[in-house]
């Protein structure tokens, strides 16, 4: 595969065939050339060095703007050919190009590559010397239609300079959508090109025009990878009966420890040991075709180099679902990789699937099943975890215990060789126990196909996810600017936006936003309403909701009216509805009924209430209850406090009601739902 940057004649030449405005321009092989061709354009003119080993012509004192005159174009040649030359000693010149200066205007950049995960990519932003200083940028996964390109286009920061800021008019926002549409066209019908810069684009009050381009073109680019032939079959989790090979009755072993968590599992359980007749208190079969009954799934826990012949013992079984836990694959190299070569084709001979290798296994506490070697098995719920990480797995799922946090599904892909992530979003996208799905991503193989499912899944449930990997360390440098400007990190949040992935940046986090929409579902709105018994929080409320884009309704003088019916004459008499620290459980209930019966005003309400010799924390989280009951807005709980609070936390939890023990946290994770479900790339949003 060979790389190559086209000339800027031909990049030009490939943009006006797009209907994209270039410049008036001549490729001049010689000074008197570059003298008729600016008489030919008309002054003033531009000249830049044309060469394929400048990229930054620029840098290399390649460019020289503002020549009004014959005698300047000839000291330009001069000067610009020295100048490259001595920046880059044996640069090949192919010529100077003479191009009609434009007058200024609003500088672009529009370029777009080829990312190894998603395909191609485009990156709108502001342009010019600066661009990699300002990253005022907005990146989409192609194709893209006129719609999302306006998105992209307003999302920019320096939008406003678009619009119109202060002294500065308006600039020609449908030519620039209409040109953003032809260079995604561009890239997308030209095979060769893999990556490309318009930079700067000038925009105008009428019109724009692309001032400079550069085009790399490979003879043969590579694809992002397809979709597999075959998606997992709906059935195949729905397990009755288990294998595990390399069972083993020594409890340091990991076929020990399989065994243990499956002995709670309802189905049969078959211990493979050709050394062993009894394995915890189950009979042990030598090899899987000793089994006299059906086996549903095989649990592998042995070195990996012995995997290839289980894989085709279980395939002559016709045993649909294989789980590799054993490690040594291609995560260790070249010879780890064959292995898992040979393993696919024996399972594809058979019509068998593979979980992993390299992976930690499953948990499907509805089922009573749990594959791994965690020592502690989660508690059934409504939270499908998919993670990359078998590490992070066993964490998470010993912190949920004490936080009384459940489970429809937990799953290690690990290297994905035949099932991957895509697979198991669709399994917890279509299982009634999932109400909210978190993925750990490290890297998605299959890129379209996975904004594909989850574009799908997102639209029923909310998908949640963390991607590793958005430091900068290790990462190339990149020769062009979109290059530099759409790392891989960006890409995958871009595909996450357009896909309908809610981003988090920590476990806690995602967990904080999962259990939220898991319980009350995504709200129509942002108006929100705070009813606390903490004037301290009252304001801190005020403040977190400005930081984190969520609107205060105003009350109207009616409903102040209603409210100073039942509340102290020294309450707040706004939102936040500050009802003073002697309120007791009755003076919430009664301010939750007034809310109640106004809830066409609201789209969240938080209810926030701390220890007092008043009220009682008991009462109160049982009025929380109620009032979530007789309304159909998303109600936060912050009970903030220690021991007096165990008991109305469980209340909550019990009733299916989200509790933020930090108020910052609590508008944060409601703030980062919002800012998802109003892009004007989701349903509705009404703000307060």
């Amino acid at each position: 595969m060979t790389r190559t940057l086209l000339p800027e004649s031909e990049g030009y030449a490939l943009l006006a065939a797009h209907a994209i405005p270039v410049p008036r321009s001549i490729v001049a092989a010689t000074p008197d050339e570059a003298v008729r061709a600016a008489d030919t354009i008309g002054y003033p003119v531009v000249m830049k060095v044309i060469s394929p080993d400048i990229v930054h012509k620029s840098d290399a004192g390649g460019v020289i703007i503002g020549i009004g005159s014959a005698a300047e174009v000839l000291s330009a040649f001069d000067r610009i050919t020295h100048s490259a030359l001595a920046k880059f000693p044996g640069a090949a010149i192919t010529g100077i190009m003479v191009e009609q200066q434009l007058a200024p205007g609003l500088e672009l950049i529009i370029g777009g590559k080829t990312d190894p995960t998603f395909g191609r990519v485009l990156t709108i932003g502001l342009g010019g010397t600066m661009v990699e200083l300002l990253r005022d940028v907005s990146i989409r996964v192609l194709p893209v239609d006129e719609s999302q390109i306006r998105t992209m286009i307003h999302e920019l920061k320096g939008y406003r300079l678009i619009a119109g800021y202060r002294n500065e008019p308006a600039r020609d926002e449908a030519a620039l959508v209409k040109i953003i549409a032809a260079a995604a066209d561009l890239f997308g019908s030209e095979a060769g090109i893999t990556e490309f810069d318009i930079n700067p684009l000038i925009l105008y009050g009428s019109g724009g025009c692309a001032v400079d381009a550069r085009f790399y073109r490979d003879d043969a680019p590579a694809a992002a990878p397809g979709a597999p032939a075959c998606e997992m079959p709906r059935g195949l989790l729905s397990i009755r009966s288990i294998a595990v090979v390399g069972a083993s009755q020594d409890p340091n072993k990991v076929g020990y420890a399989i065994c243990r968590n499956l002995l709670t599992f309802p189905g049969a359980l078959y211990p493979i040991n050709p050394k062993a007749a009894m394995i915890l208190g189950r009979t042990a079969y030598p090899d899987l075709a000793s089994v006299p009954e059906h086996i549903d799934l095989a649990v592998i826990a042995i070195p990996a180099p012995g995997v290839p012949k289980v894989i085709e013992e279980a395939g002559q079984k016709k045993i649909p679902l294989s789980i590799i836990i054993s490690s040594g694959f291609r995560e260790g190299g070249s010879g780890g990789a064959g292995l898992e070569e040979e393993i696919l084709a024996i399972a594809q001979r058979y019509d068998m699937r593979i979980m992993g290798p390299n992976c930690l296994g499953m948990m499907l506490p509805h089922q009573g099943i749990n594959t791994t070697f965690d020592p502690v098995s989660p508690k059934p719920g409504r939270i499908a975890f998919i993670s990359q990480s078998g590490a992070l797995i066993t964490t998470i799922v010993d912190w949920s215990l004490p936080e009384e946090i459940g489970f429809s599904e937990v799953i290690s892909v690990g290297n994905q060789l035949d099932l991957s992530f895509e697979d198991f979003i669709r399994y917890a996208g279509e299982d009634p126990e999932t109400r909210a799905i978190i993925l750990y991503i490290e890297q998605i193989r299959f890129g379209h196909r996975f904004m594909e499912i989850v574009r799908r899944v997102s639209l029923t449930k909310p998908v949640v996810a963390i991607k590793s990997g958005s430091s900068l360390v290790g990462q190339k440098a990149a020769s062009s600017h979109t290059g530099s400007l759409a790392g891989s990190f960006d890409v995958y949040m871009a595909a996450f936006r357009q896909a309908g992935v809610i981003p988090a940046r920590s476990i806690r986090e995602a967990f904080q936003a999962a259990e939220l929409l898991a319980s009350e579902g995504y709200p129509r709105g942002t108006r929100a309403i705070v009813i606390t018994n903490a004037g301290g929080f009252a304001v801190l409320s005020s403040d977190y909701a400005e930081r984190f884009g969520i609107g205060m309704v105003a009350f109207s003088s009616e409903l102040i009216a209603e409210l100073d019916a039942v509340l102290p004459a020294n309450w707040s008499r706004e939102n936040p509805i500050d009802m003073v620290g002697d309120s007791s459980a009755d003076r919430f209930a009664l301010t939750f009924d007034i809310m109640i019966n106004h809830q066409d005003l609201w789209d969240i309400a938080f209810v926030v209430a701390v220890p007092s010799a008043i009220s009682d924390p008991i009462r109160v989280a049982n009025e929380i209850v109620r009032f979530s009951k007789h309304t159909h807005k998303m109600i936060v709980g912050c009970m903030i406090g220690g021991d007096s609070m165990k008991t109305p936390l469980r209340i909550l939890r019990d009733s299916q009601i989200p509790n933020f023990p930090d108020l910052e946290d609590a508008f944060r994770a409601v703030g980062n739902i919002c800012k998802h479900k109003c892009s004007s790339e989701m349903p509705e949003c009404r703000h307060g």
